[in-house]
């Protein structure tokens, strides 16, 4: 039987060479219902060694690690135990690394500096083997996602789209509000509303930068260079 949110909680194991960083980020995750902390490590090979020993459902590691990095840790967990999901740690937007993380079977990053309502929706999120990613994201990096192999292999069905919301969905990739879309479409406020929940729910997106990355790869919305 499959394990819910709500029913048995999420066994979570965190990855990181600053003390005070897993400090505070179990600090965090030890009040939120639902998400259980059952390990921790400060390098990579010490990651591994968690992951055989309690084979979380998630995993939350920095991508710079001592040792072995997070880059070949998530390989390895992939290799051996694929269930699992990794959620890649950044300190600042470092585009090819984050890329390489989800490359080796990464499905969601987060930046640092994500708040603790952030950590959990990205948690959630990859439990329910959904990707997530960092609102934070860089225009840059949202391409380089949304054009790389890791997305190209996404054995992921394409969700068919009416004209309307291929139109909302390129609005909301150029950054218009709720109300804007309305404006420009003769739609209310509330109508659009609707829409992008529609979206968001056919993309399995959780966020506007899901959106754009999805968007991209599916062709619906170009970038301009």
């Amino acid at each position: 039987m499959q394990k819910t949110v709500s029913a048995i909680p999420i066994n979570v194991v965190i990855a990181d060479d600053h003390e005070l960083f897993r400090d505070g980020l179990k600090l965090m995750l030890s009040s939120v219902e639902g998400i259980h902390l059952a390990g921790e490590a400060w390098d990579g090979r010490e990651l591994i060694s968690q992951v055989k020993k309690l084979v979380p459902d998630v995993v939350i590691t920095d991508i710079k690690m001592p040792i072995i990095d997070g880059v070949e840790a998530t390989k390895y967990i992939m290799q051996h135990y694929p269930a699992i999901k990794v959620i890649a740690l950044s300190m600042y937007d470092d585009e090819e690394l984050i890329l390489e993380m989800f490359e080796a079977g990464a499905i969601g990053y987060l930046l640092k500096n994500a708040d603790k309502t952030e950590v959990v929706e990205a948690v959630q999120s990859v439990f329910q083997n959904k990707p997530y990613y960092c609102k934070s994201t860089s225009g840059k990096l949202t391409k380089l996602i949304a054009f790389s192999r890791y997305n190209m292999q996404k054995q992921q069905k394409e969700a068919e789209f009416s004209e309307k919301e291929k139109e909302i969905i390129r609005l909301i990739c150029q950054e218009y509000t709720n109300k804007q879309i309305g404006e420009k479409l003769y739609l209310s406020t509330r109508t659009v509303e609707g829409y992008r929940m529609k979206i968001l729910e056919k993309m399995g997106a959780k966020n506007i930068v899901g959106i754009v990355i999805e968007a991209i790869r599916l062709g619906i919305y170009i970038p301009k260079t």
